[in-house]
């Protein structure tokens, strides 16, 4: 039972060779994802059924994680349309019937589902076998009877069968909706969930070739984050401006429109969405500045900043010392994926002259704002990924427990992380500049510590200075006789 034998593609079943070419054409480097392969391969080692609930968003690796975990193991996949649940029910028919090489199950006219799982549960009696049904929400979606239908599979056929059932699907919100939630058919059936995210900066390198600098690196991560179908566009070794220019500038280029694919099947109203994510990207983080730029009450907005929270796009940040995060009134909301932000700053305010072909004057407004506005906060938030790592490695005299970003009305400081357990403050400054990172900078830092009202009187400091181009001799010589200074480059 080879996995990609029974691949299907708009109904067509694929002769095993053809499809294995597309395939390995198509697929990129496997990168990260050791985490989650733990899990599936924990569900696949059960003795008993299980059910895999996996949801993300688009281009982030889902089929690909379950490409890569099925290949060499009994499994089906079934790839759902957004045609009817009729036509899904035929194409998952003749699938299994090629699977199981079945004749009767091949000719036979069904109107029902049961028959199908059940060859399949008799199959499995011999070994263990994998079902995957990969865009599930579509079945749900062209008929929301079909959940309490499968909820009845699951219970008197898949349940007591040796199967591991992966219901995987891009639309986050309808796939927490159907599989998820508590009013739905399904809830509480599932033995695992996986919301598969996007790659973290640590891994990010081995996308690349290994004569990529860290500056370089960076700067392609500020425009691609973690997505591994975004990174594909940016792993080859040419300029970064002749691939931002080929991959998203050009009107036909795959990434041109990309934000509009990634929520107009997420959501129905998406010129509101739209507008608040534009609004923020322009520096506009408040809720009460963001009604303001809208035009629109402050009430009327949380609905759609919670939409944008679950799919990932946005986030709502505080000052790492609050002690309520969910009720704290100093509340901000920053773009969390990195291509949105750098699409609703650069390319969405200039389709006007992309389209026309003026593609030179784009250029020229990103090669004076890239780093400033785009990559400078993203490699903050590197820096915050770094600081757990030295956490987790025994770097500081305690365990991290909280690790952001802190502000006051008057002061912000980029990287903080703190422990409650060990009374410990972490303060760190992120400078991606074009030179060495001066004393001055942690003079400043040390003068906005005293304003950190967090366990004064109790608390052990330590300041941490991360620079793309490293430090000047003074600040090396300070941090050479002080155990409270880390200098990272």
């Amino acid at each position: 039972m080879t996995p990609l034998k029974y691949y299907i593609l708009k109904y067509n079943i694929l002769e095993y060779n053809i499809i294995k070419t597309i395939l390995e054409v198509i697929s990129m480097k496997f990168v990260d994802r050791d985490r989650e392969l733990r899990t599936l391969q924990q569900e696949y080692a059960r003795t008993s059924s299980s059910m895999v609930i996996i949801y993300g968003r688009r281009r982030v690796g889902k089929t690909e994680l379950i490409r890569h975990f099925i290949e060499d193991k009994p499994s089906l996949y079934f790839l759902a349309t957004e045609e009817s649940e009729a036509m899904n029910r035929e194409a998952f028919q003749q699938l299994t019937a090629d699977f199981l090489d079945n004749d009767l199950l091949r000719d036979s006219v069904l109107t029902r589902w049961e028959p199908i799982f059940q060859q399949l549960a008799q199959a499995a009696e011999k070994q263990r076998l994998i079902i995957v049904i990969d865009e599930f929400q579509y079945i749900g979606k062209s008929d929301p009877a079909f959940l309490s239908v499968f909820q009845r599979i699951w219970d008197t056929i898949l349940q007591n069968a040796n199967i591991m059932l992966i219901l995987c699907g891009s639309l986050v919100s309808m796939m927490m909706s159907q599989t998820l939630n508590q009013s739905s058919p399904l809830y509480g059936r599932r033995t695992a969930q996986l919301h598969v995210r996007p790659i973290p900066f640590a891994h990010y390198h081995e996308f690349f070739p290994s004569s990529f600098s860290q500056e370089e690196l960076i700067k392609r991560y500020s425009i691609t984050g973690g997505v591994p179908k975004y990174i594909e566009m940016f792993a080859k070794d040419e300029e970064l401006a002749k691939a931002v220019q080929e991959s998203i500038l050009t009107p036909s280029s795959f990434l041109f429109d990309e934000p509009t694919f990634l929520l107009q099947k997420e959501v129905s109203d998406i010129g509101s969405y739209f507008s608040i994510l534009r609004v923020i990207a322009a520096g506009n983080h408040k809720l009460s500045k963001i009604a303001a730029m809208l035009q629109q009450k402050q009430t009327n907005l949380p609905r759609y900043l919670n939409v944008l929270i679950d799919l990932d796009l946005l986030v709502r940040d505080v000052p790492v010392t609050e002690n309520n995060p969910a009720k704290s009134k100093k509340g901000i909301y920053q773009i969390r994926d990195n291509f949105i932000r750098f699409w609703f700053q650069f390319i969405y305010p200039n389709r006007s002259y992309l389209e026309m072909g003026h593609t030179d004057i784009v250029l020229n407004r990103l090669k004076r704002n890239f780093i400033d506005n785009q990559v400078s906060l993203v490699y903050e938030q590197i820096c915050q990924e770094k600081l757990w790592s030295l956490s987790a490695e025994g770097t500081f005299p305690g365990l991290l427990e909280r690790v952001g970003r802190w502000w006051d009305n008057a002061h912000e400081i980029d990287v903080v992380g703190l422990s409650e357990a060990d009374q410990l403050l972490v303060l760190g400054e992120c400078k991606f500049w074009a030179g060495p990172v001066g004393i001055n900078v942690l003079t400043a830092l040390e003068q906005k510590a005293a304003f950190v009202d967090w366990h004064k009187e109790t608390r052990t400091t330590m300041y941490i200075l991360f620079s793309i181009h490293g430090f000047n001799e003074d600040l090396r010589a300070a941090a050479a006789v002080r155990k409270d200074i880390l200098l990272i480059s």
